[in-house]
């Protein structure tokens, strides 16, 4: 496949295709790594390549897809967005995964100057004042560093930024709204070969669902959850991602069906609750990630419980506040009947909280 351009900016310096193609590039980080065994697989017309799931949701695993299924999830973006030949794309995110790689896909198939850095909290911090980008990727915690950070204005500088991973809070998507850049929130996966759908978060249509991407097939099975059919699939995905259908290609997110509480009977999903928690940890001056879970009741069967990230420190976590706030919030039963402080959650590979590993961490504390 050709290229328009000879070259990739790649932590602020210039390396020739021709180089990593032939091993003469030199790498000075892990990223740079994986960018250029990528780009040189991919330039070398490879027709299949191996993919690791990040574990966000389960036991990490490697999948096969093809270089013609990633070229059309790559052409699904880029006329959803209306991508064009010549635009700047800030490549931060980890090329290892699927994320990263699609990054470097759809500049090559779109034709987009590739501009990549080492993925940190703050990817504009790093590039000079003077950059316009058109194009980028980001997840949410890269976003909330940068609404917090110097260069948060910077962000009328970029065209069009998806954001993935992870849905972002309420007080973020507010902060968005000031903002030129056109933001949306992904729905996709790994074995979707990236996103299948996308939200609008601001401009002038900003929408509460997401919006399947031309070509894409969804529907529900018995349990209320998406089912995926796609030209670049072999097969169909069933997901355990609760959904409300709104029309028939597009949907509101709820929460994941292996996630949901079964506490006194009644089915909590929990994610819901964390929309709810958000405002609420914010209304109590508590600035730390949180998610809600479920510990073993007697009684209950299981019982909501809510974990904090940091240091047990009574000043900042005014629990009496928060549970008060929360009866406010949130129904009865989806009052969380703890609130358990973690010094440091588990991340998967890819930045997102791993649920699972923090829960079975908390459960052999105690």
């Amino acid at each position: 496949m050709s290229y328009l351009y000879p070259s990739i900016t790649i932590n602020g310096r210039e390396v020739s295709l021709y180089d990593i193609v032939h091993q003469a590039a030199a790498a000075n980080s892990e990223f740079e790594v994986s960018t250029f065994n990528f780009i040189r697989r991919w330039l070398r017309n490879e027709s299949t390549f191996e993919i690791h799931t990040s574990g966000s949701t389960g036991t990490p695993k490697k999948i096969v897809i093809t270089r013609s299924q990633m070229v059309v999830s790559a052409r699904m973006t880029e006329h959803a967005l209306k991508l064009q030949a010549g635009y700047t794309a800030l490549v931060c995110l980890n090329t290892q995964y699927i994320a990263g790689q699609m990054m470097l896909v759809r500049c090559f198939t779109t034709g987009m100057r590739i501009m990549a850095i080492d993925p940190n909290a703050n990817p504009l911090a790093s590039i000079p004042a003077d950059v316009h980008i058109d194009f980028t990727a980001w997840v949410p915690y890269q976003v909330y560093e940068i609404l917090a950070s110097p260069q948060a204005n910077r962000l009328n500088a970029v065209r069009y930024s998806i954001i993935g991973g992870a849905p972002l809070n309420r007080e973020a998507i507010q902060a968005l709204q000031q903002y030129s850049c056109r933001f949306f929130a992904t729905y996709g996966m790994t074995e979707t070969i990236s996103h299948i759908a996308l939200q609008s978060l601001n401009g002038n249509a900003p929408s509460p669902v997401f919006q399947a991407l031309p070509g894409i097939s969804i529907y529900t099975d018995a349990r209320g959850c998406l089912v995926i059919e796609a030209p670049h699939l072999p097969e169909r995905i069933v997901t355990n991602d609760l959904v409300e259908m709104k029309e028939k290609d597009s949907f509101v997110w709820l929460g994941r069906w292996d996630n949901i509480i079964n506490s006194g009977g009644v089915k909590i999903i929990p994610e819901k609750v964390e929309q709810a928690a958000g405002e609420v940890l914010s209304k109590c001056g508590v600035n730390r990630s949180f998610f809600i879970a479920a510990k073993p009741d007697s009684k209950l069967g299981q019982k909501i419980i809510l974990l904090l990230e940091g240091k047990d420190d009574v000043e900042s976590i005014p629990r009496e506040l928060i549970y008060k706030e929360f009866k406010q919030a949130v129904s009865a039963y989806e009052i969380p009947r703890d609130i358990i402080v973690v010094e440091q959650f588990a991340y998967t590979n890819t930045g997102k909280i791993d649920r699972r590993k923090t829960i079975e961490m908390i459960t052999n504390r105690s």
